[in-house]
């Protein structure tokens, strides 16, 4: 840990230099962490609590809801203080732990993502076999998804760990990342941000282009279909395109651009550190029949055991 004892603590710039302005976003994002909770919360309760987590979409679906409400708790909690704070102030080892859980936490769900996206594919075009394909391999996805944000989350820490911090600790950023940490960095980082780019932006853009062509490739087999058939298929899988594109969207374009390029990287996050994980429970349960059936269920034998 030589490389950084000039550095113990890093301060925050925020999201905007003007007080009154986030002193109404202390409220308005108060109210947003208070909607994520509560929706993924209502998702995951329902799901556990009902038939539904028999069926592989609303499997990954009560682990999407999880992810959120953790990913969520790992930023929202820490901006809304700030917010509040004349100075807002981070030890180093809080930075790199935040780093750490935030990466781990979103390629968890990137990856969920990805499983929904194949749940969708084998249930439309292999619909006779979809339950005894998808049973077998849910477990198992969940487990590499696990895998495989463990593994981009350390690299990505070995690599900061890795750089000297020994001059400015002003962080041009809500939360700690790895773009406007190597803005901070004592030493050449070119091939440093080639490497985060190729472990995050490249990355990023791959996945996003197969869960893209997933969908083509779903909608391409849905031309013979009836048109009920076509239409619940189509409401399916245009809430997890809306889904994925208000992700993947904001974070291609924070993760591919170079660190030292002058974009709005602290402001585009926003949508998906708190604006994607508010929508999730609307997208998934709003224009989800079954979903809205089985939580006035659930809730009401709830609300009926606490009567008795």
């Amino acid at each position: 840990m030589e490389n950084h004892k000039n550095v113990t603590e890093f301060v925050f710039t925020g999201l905007w230099e003007n007080r009154q302005i986030e002193l109404l976003f202390f409220l308005l994002f108060l109210l947003c962490y208070l909607a994520v909770l509560t929706g993924s919360s209502v998702i995951l309760l329902t799901i556990s609590c009902s038939h539904l987590i028999e069926q592989p979409m609303y499997y990954f679906l009560c682990h999407l809801s999880l992810m959120d409400l953790c990913y969520t708790s790992t930023v929202i909690p820490k901006l809304i203080r700030d917010l509040a704070a004349t100075r807002k102030i981070i030890s180093y080892n809080e930075c790199m732990t935040q780093l750490f859980t935030a990466h781990l936490l979103a390629g968890v769900e990137i990856f969920i993502l990805v499983s929904m996206a194949l749940d969708r594919y084998v249930a439309i075009v292999k619909p006779l076999h979809y339950m005894v394909i998808m049973s077998r391999i849910c477990d198992m996805l969940i487990v590499m998804a696990w895998v495989l944000g463990f593994w981009h989350s350390t690299a990505l820490l070995l690599m900061v760990l890795s750089l000297p911090f020994c001059g400015p600790n002003h962080i041009n950023h809500y939360l700690c990342d790895i773009k406007p940490l190597l803005k901070l960095v004592c030493k050449d980082v070119h091939v440093v941000s080639i490497l985060t780019i190729a472990n995050s932006g490249m990355v990023l853009v791959a996945i996003f282009t197969v869960l893209l062509a997933s969908y083509i490739l779903i909608l391409y087999s849905l031309r013979r279909r009836s048109s009920a058939g076509l239409l619940k298929a189509l409401s399916t899988c245009s809430s997890h395109i809306m889904v994925v594109v208000l992700f993947f969207g904001p974070c291609i374009y924070t993760y591919v651009l170079p660190a030292g390029s002058k974009n709005k990287d602290k402001e585009i996050s926003v949508f998906y550190t708190v604006i994607a994980p508010i929508l999730n429970p609307i997208v998934y349960t709003l224009r989800n029949n079954e979903m809205k059936s089985a939580m006035h269920k659930v809730w009401s034998r709830l609300s009926h055991s606490e009567l008795k």
